[in-house]
Protein backbone atom coordinates (compact mmCIF):
# COMPACT_ATOMS: atom_id res chain seq x y z
CA UNK A 1 0.00 0.00 0.00
CA UNK A 2 1.39 3.44 -0.76
CA UNK A 3 1.71 6.07 2.03
CA UNK A 4 0.05 8.83 -0.27
CA UNK A 5 -3.22 8.48 -1.68
CA UNK A 6 -4.92 11.08 -3.56
CA UNK A 7 -8.61 11.51 -2.23
CA UNK A 8 -11.08 12.49 -4.60
CA UNK A 9 -14.61 14.00 -3.55
CA UNK A 10 -17.17 13.98 -6.24
CA UNK A 11 -20.74 14.51 -5.85
CA UNK A 12 -22.52 11.55 -7.32
CA UNK A 13 -20.08 10.06 -10.01
CA UNK A 14 -17.23 8.85 -8.49
CA UNK A 15 -17.48 5.66 -9.83
CA UNK A 16 -18.49 6.61 -13.33
CA UNK A 17 -14.96 9.06 -13.16
CA UNK A 18 -13.22 5.83 -11.56
CA UNK A 19 -13.99 3.53 -14.42
CA UNK A 20 -13.76 6.63 -17.26
CA UNK A 21 -9.96 7.70 -15.53
CA UNK A 22 -9.31 3.75 -16.04
CA UNK A 23 -10.07 3.73 -19.34
CA UNK A 24 -7.94 6.86 -20.15
CA UNK A 25 -4.79 5.24 -18.97
CA UNK A 26 -2.83 2.32 -19.24
CA UNK A 27 -2.01 -0.16 -17.06
CA UNK A 28 -5.14 0.84 -14.92
CA UNK A 29 -7.86 -1.01 -12.93
CA UNK A 30 -10.84 -0.46 -10.36
CA UNK A 31 -9.74 -2.19 -7.30
CA UNK A 32 -12.72 -1.98 -5.11
CA UNK A 33 -15.75 -0.41 -5.16
CA UNK A 34 -17.76 0.13 -1.30
CA UNK A 35 -21.65 0.65 -2.09
CA UNK A 36 -23.76 2.09 0.41
CA UNK A 37 -25.03 -0.33 2.84
CA UNK A 38 -28.82 0.30 4.89
CA UNK A 39 -28.99 3.88 7.47
CA UNK A 40 -26.15 5.53 5.11
CA UNK A 41 -26.47 9.09 3.23
CA UNK A 42 -27.28 7.53 0.21
CA UNK A 43 -29.69 5.09 -0.86
CA UNK A 44 -28.73 1.55 -0.22
CA UNK A 45 -26.23 -0.01 -2.85
CA UNK A 46 -25.12 3.09 -3.96
CA UNK A 47 -21.43 3.58 -4.51
CA UNK A 48 -19.88 4.96 -1.62
CA UNK A 49 -16.37 4.73 -2.28
CA UNK A 50 -14.07 3.87 -5.74
CA UNK A 51 -10.00 2.85 -4.67
CA UNK A 52 -8.34 2.86 -8.33
CA UNK A 53 -5.24 2.56 -10.21
CA UNK A 54 -4.00 4.80 -12.74
CA UNK A 55 -0.77 3.61 -14.35
CA UNK A 56 0.64 2.07 -10.66
CA UNK A 57 -0.59 4.95 -8.50
CA UNK A 58 -3.33 4.57 -6.43
CA UNK A 59 -6.78 6.72 -5.81
CA UNK A 60 -9.48 6.99 -4.01
CA UNK A 61 -12.93 8.66 -4.94
CA UNK A 62 -16.24 9.08 -2.60
CA UNK A 63 -19.77 10.40 -3.67
CA UNK A 64 -19.40 12.99 -0.84
CA UNK A 65 -22.37 15.35 -2.59
CA UNK A 66 -22.38 18.90 -3.78
CA UNK A 67 -20.65 20.44 -0.69
CA UNK A 68 -17.65 20.92 -2.86
CA UNK A 69 -15.84 21.11 -6.12
CA UNK A 70 -12.41 20.67 -7.99
CA UNK A 71 -10.58 23.80 -8.81
CA UNK A 72 -7.53 24.31 -10.48
CA UNK A 73 -5.83 24.51 -6.95
CA UNK A 74 -4.81 20.90 -7.15
CA UNK A 75 -4.20 19.37 -10.41
CA UNK A 76 -3.08 16.04 -11.72
CA UNK A 77 0.32 15.98 -13.51
CA UNK A 78 0.62 13.79 -16.32
CA UNK A 79 4.65 13.35 -17.48
CA UNK A 80 4.21 11.92 -21.13
CA UNK A 81 7.37 10.26 -23.27
CA UNK A 82 6.31 11.69 -26.94
CA UNK A 83 3.61 14.05 -29.05
CA UNK A 84 1.59 11.03 -29.65
CA UNK A 85 0.88 10.07 -25.70
CA UNK A 86 0.54 14.09 -25.42
CA UNK A 87 -2.28 14.43 -27.68
CA UNK A 88 -4.17 10.40 -26.75
CA UNK A 89 -4.59 12.14 -23.09
CA UNK A 90 -5.36 15.84 -24.18
CA UNK A 91 -8.06 14.68 -26.85
CA UNK A 92 -9.19 12.38 -24.43
CA UNK A 93 -9.37 13.67 -21.71
CA UNK A 94 -10.89 17.10 -22.68
CA UNK A 95 -13.51 15.53 -24.14
CA UNK A 96 -16.62 16.97 -22.60
CA UNK A 97 -14.09 19.40 -20.29
CA UNK A 98 -12.40 22.42 -21.45
CA UNK A 99 -8.51 23.48 -22.57
CA UNK A 100 -6.95 25.75 -20.85
CA UNK A 101 -3.01 27.38 -20.99
CA UNK A 102 -0.19 26.07 -20.74
CA UNK A 103 -0.84 21.99 -20.74
CA UNK A 104 -3.58 22.23 -17.99
CA UNK A 105 -6.90 21.49 -18.58
CA UNK A 106 -10.20 20.75 -16.99
CA UNK A 107 -11.87 16.87 -17.53
CA UNK A 108 -15.70 16.60 -17.66
CA UNK A 109 -15.63 16.04 -14.32
CA UNK A 110 -14.06 19.02 -12.99
CA UNK A 111 -10.72 17.63 -12.18
CA UNK A 112 -7.74 19.54 -13.35
CA UNK A 113 -4.77 17.58 -15.15
CA UNK A 114 -1.05 18.75 -16.69
CA UNK A 115 -0.08 16.95 -20.00
CA UNK A 116 2.94 17.61 -20.23
CA UNK A 117 6.33 16.14 -22.11
CA UNK A 118 9.32 15.45 -20.01
CA UNK A 119 11.64 17.37 -22.95
CA UNK A 120 9.94 20.27 -21.14
CA UNK A 121 11.36 20.52 -17.99
CA UNK A 122 14.70 19.14 -19.75
CA UNK A 123 14.55 22.75 -22.06
CA UNK A 124 13.14 24.66 -19.59
CA UNK A 125 16.36 23.88 -17.26
CA UNK A 126 18.87 24.07 -19.80
CA UNK A 127 21.74 26.26 -17.96
CA UNK A 128 21.77 28.97 -21.28
CA UNK A 129 18.90 31.35 -19.92
CA UNK A 130 18.00 32.80 -23.60
CA UNK A 131 17.38 29.16 -24.70
CA UNK A 132 15.35 28.26 -21.92
CA UNK A 133 13.45 31.55 -21.89
CA UNK A 134 12.51 31.18 -25.68
CA UNK A 135 10.92 27.57 -24.32
CA UNK A 136 8.74 29.46 -21.59
CA UNK A 137 7.83 32.08 -23.79
CA UNK A 138 6.68 29.46 -26.58
CA UNK A 139 4.60 27.17 -24.08
CA UNK A 140 2.77 30.45 -22.45
CA UNK A 141 1.23 30.74 -26.35
CA UNK A 142 -0.21 26.92 -26.22
CA UNK A 143 -2.77 25.07 -25.03
CA UNK A 144 -1.92 21.55 -25.50
CA UNK A 145 1.97 21.16 -25.37
CA UNK A 146 3.62 20.93 -29.44
CA UNK A 147 7.08 19.46 -28.63
CA UNK A 148 8.39 20.07 -32.15
CA UNK A 149 7.50 23.67 -31.35
CA UNK A 150 9.21 23.77 -27.88
CA UNK A 151 12.57 22.15 -29.85
CA UNK A 152 12.36 25.05 -32.49
CA UNK A 153 12.02 27.78 -30.04
CA UNK A 154 14.56 25.76 -27.88
CA UNK A 155 17.02 25.89 -30.89
CA UNK A 156 15.88 29.05 -32.65
CA UNK A 157 19.50 31.35 -33.11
Amino acid sequence: MQKITPFLWFDDNAEEAANFYVSVFKNSKILSVTRQQKDGPHPEGATFTVSFQLDGQEFAALNGGPHFIFTEAISLFVNCETQEEVDELWEKLTEGGEESRCGWLRDKYGLSWQIIPTILGELLQDKDPTKSGRVMQAMLQMSKIDIKALQQAYDAA
